[in-house]
């Protein structure tokens, strides 16, 4: 028994396909997802989500969000879904520096929480590039 697995940006459908189990980081932190799972609606934090099917694992960095969970389908509407393929280190590295640089200038509260977000999103996508070519 599978789950179909919908990750959904503004921009597409990042990844469509069915699998064994999903792992979210989700608010409270990291969930496992199995078919049958009880229906849940929870919010999604930026981290690595974890795909398994056929006894392989693929990670996903990804944005906030929201996850509707239902008993055999997993719906996540995400600002980002990128695989560690399409991860470019030197540009999230220059990310990181803009980032820490603008914050230590005085910002508006909306600007540093922008910022801030930006920066966790960029860290989460550097963390996932580098832990999966170590």
């Amino acid at each position: 028994m599978t789950l179909r697995l919908e990750i959904i940006t503004p921009e597409k459908t990042a990844y469509a396909a069915d699998v064994d189990s999903v792992v979210i980081p989700a608010t409270n932190g990291e969930m496992e997802v199995l078919p049958g799972h009880v229906p849940l609606l929870t919010m999604l934090e930026p981290g690595h989500l974890q795909t398994n099917h056929d006894g392989q694992r693929d990670w996903l960095a990804i944005g906030s969000g929201f996850v509707e969970i239902t008993e055999n389908k997993v719906i996540i509407l995400t600002d980002i879904a990128l695989s560690e393929e399409q991860i470019n280190e030197v540009s999230v590295e220059e990310a990181i520096a803009r980032a820490q640089q603008a914050l230590r200038e005085k910002v508006s509260p909306e600007e540093e929480a922008a910022l801030r977000a930006g920066l966790q999103k960029s860290i989460v996508q550097l963390s996932l590039k580098r832990r999966k070519t170590r």
